[in-house]
């Protein structure tokens, strides 16, 4: 059967989502795909790269019964294949040997046909395969219905042609006729244009056309967006799935004098920019309430753009019906900011409450009065309002079953401005990886746009108050957040280049920055990294979040040579009053 020749292979991209570890209802998720691939004609349905254990599995994938659990998924999954449908290609992890590998597996016939494993093994930013997996050999590719398909997993399409331990090449000298690549390919600003220049660069020299698959899903702060494509042998798109959704879709591929070639696909528009990112801040949020079960999420409304911004995603994400938002007002919350916040609740649907929190804060004084003796009031104080408001919001997350949505932006999170066990709780934080400029861009274009298949209301959501009026914590009389931090929009900058490009301060300097500024933010950047330790997870949008792909040590005495190593630690220390926030050492 395999070795008929052929002209004519009809092939379904199975862009879907998996949850790790459920391995039945990702089972059932290949079931259903093929049974749609095969209503729609298709002799071949092909799914992500570890789509049976979920991607990334993490160390979770050591474990033997889970290693034994995916291998008997797959065999069940092979039987039902005796039916003489579509063949499938799978990813899960494959074990042999003694060693473990990420394989891809073709199931016809009632049996695992083949089984190819990935050669290459990322071991920067956000991956660490290399942690669990051992790589494999090289190998040719597999026969589906007479056509020879090389299928080189993800990361084995990223190495140049006549590297060390190509896939590609080894395919095209072993015969292959069309690349089919399966993809744990999580999103990021700008992965769009890296996919697709890297896969033109493999056509162009291998002359094979090839097939994209990726997934879509949220996976902890991963977001996969999908977005799956194939590119014609000319480099001409064949077809473009749509970003951050799930479907099934046959293409069919004809051979002619110059090889094999797609007779026509859809080719859907895919978001970019600030649209890509507020789709992906969605589906991660979604993603993590739904496969771990909670009912539905609760969070403060400040009436700051932050808290805004987070309400909005959620009633994208889940629905109104499934937000709660609670106003936890103390002296220095202004008129404005409870009127802005009301405003917003009924703009958005949500459920909505008010809860003072003067005795609580009145309270914890009383009790450390005794301490505290005759000591001025200073950053103590705003910081017992802070954690009120997160003890309040705790309690109302385990009385209902809620899962708190913390809301602090990646600015905040930089400079260590946010109080720990205060507006820091929660369980997930949709806007992490957002800058206090990025929000306030977000916020102002979802009042002019809505995603396709977002939950909430049609139109404007966001007050325009809130987007227009200085930013401020209310901690204080009169307070702004630029009391403590140089303007946003110079922070922000400053710390693109610490971050996301690891700039040393004189570059920074040379391009125009203050130097004082920015050597303070680089203080700041560095105290506050024990805060991020026990941030919540949230959705990763840009090139380097805190987190996976930004690991640096809590003790580190370490500073940038702009900055002097003997100055005592003690003039190092960064007083930030918003948000309750203090960088202690």
């Amino acid at each position: 059967m395999n070795d008929r020749p052929a002209d004519r292979l009809a092939i379904a991209a199975a862009q879907l989502n998996p949850t790790v570890g459920d391995l039945d209802g990702n089972a059932e998720k290949v079931r259903r795909a093929r049974r749609e691939a095969a209503a729609q004609g298709a002799d071949l349905v092909a799914l992500p790269e570890l789509f049976i254990s979920g991607y990334p599995p993490e160390d979770l994938v050591l474990k033997p019964a889970f290693q034994a659990a995916c291998r008997a998924t797959v065999e069940a999954l092979a039987r039902d294949t005796a039916d003489g449908g579509p063949a499938v290609l799978v990813g899960t992890p494959w074990a042999e040997d003694g060693k473990l590998y990420n394989g891809y597996c073709l199931l016809e016939g009632g049996r695992i046909a083949a089984v190819r494993l990935k050669v290459n093994l990322p071991n920067y930013g956000v991956f660490d395969e290399r942690r669990v997996f051992a790589p494999g050999p090289l190998g040719g590719p597999v026969s589906v219905r007479g056509v020879r398909l090389g299928v080189p997993i993800c990361e084995d399409i990223w190495t140049e042609w006549g590297a060390y331990e190509d896939v590609v090449e080894c395919l095209v000298e072993t015969g292959a006729e069309i690349l089919v690549v399966p993809n744990g390919s999580p999103y990021s600003r700008g992965k769009g244009d890296q996919r697709l220049n890297v896969a033109v660069a493999r056509i162009t020299e291998s002359g094979l056309p090839l097939i994209y698959v990726n997934q879509v899903c949220g996976q902890d702060e991963l977001v996969f967006d999908g977005a799956s494509f194939a590119l014609n042998a000319d480099r001409s798109l064949a077809f473009q799935l749509p970003a951050f959704r799930e479907c099934v879709v046959t293409t069919v591929w004809e051979r002619g004098a110059d090889g094999w070639r797609c007779t026509g696909g859809p080719v859907a528009a895919i978001p970019e920019g600030d649209q890509a990112d507020y789709e992906a801040c969605v589906l991660g949020l979604r993603d993590y309430v739904d496969k771990n079960r909670f009912p539905g999420v609760v969070l403060g409304l400040s009436g700051g753009v932050d808290s805004a911004l987070c309400a909005a995603m959620a009633v994208d994400a889940l629905g109104a019906q499934r937000v709660r938002c609670v106003m936890l007002p103390y002296l220095y919350t202004s008129e404005a900011s409870r009127t802005d916040a009301a405003r917003l609740a009924e703009a958005l649907g949500v459920a909505y409450d008010i809860l003072p929190i003067a005795p609580a804060v009145e309270g914890l004084e009383q009790s450390i009065a005794p301490l505290v003796g005759n000591r001025p009031r200073d950053v103590t104080e705003e910081n017992l309002q802070a954690r009120a408001r997160g003890v309040i919001l705790m309690a109302v997350s385990n009385k209902f079953g809620l899962m708190v949505v913390t809301t602090g932006n990646k600015s905040e999170m930089s400079v260590g401005y946010a109080t720990l066990y205060g507006d820091m709780n929660g369980g997930f934080n949709p806007v992490k990886d957002l800058y206090k400029t990025e929000v306030y861009r977000l916020s102002w274009l979802r009042n002019r746009w809505k995603p396709e298949g977002a939950l909430g209301p049609d139109g404007p959501l966001i007050p325009e108050n809130i987007l227009t009026r200085a930013p401020t914590a209310e901690l204080r009389e009169n307070q702004t957040d630029q009391d403590s931090l140089p303007p946003y929009d110079q922070l922000d900058a400053v710390l693109e280049r610490l971050v996301e490009r690891e700039e040393p301060i004189a570059e920074i300097v040379a391009a125009g920055f203050d130097r004082e500024m920015v050597m303070r933010v680089e203080r700041m950047l560095n105290l506050a990294e024990y805060k991020r330790r026990q941030a919540a997870p949230g959705v990763k949008v840009t090139l380097k979040n805190f987190g996976r792909d930004r690991r640096y040590p809590i003790t580190n005495r370490f500073r940038d040579p702009g900055v002097p190593l003997s100055e005592p630690a003690a003039t190092l220390a960064v007083t930030a009053p918003g948000s309750g926030a203090v960088l202690d050492l």
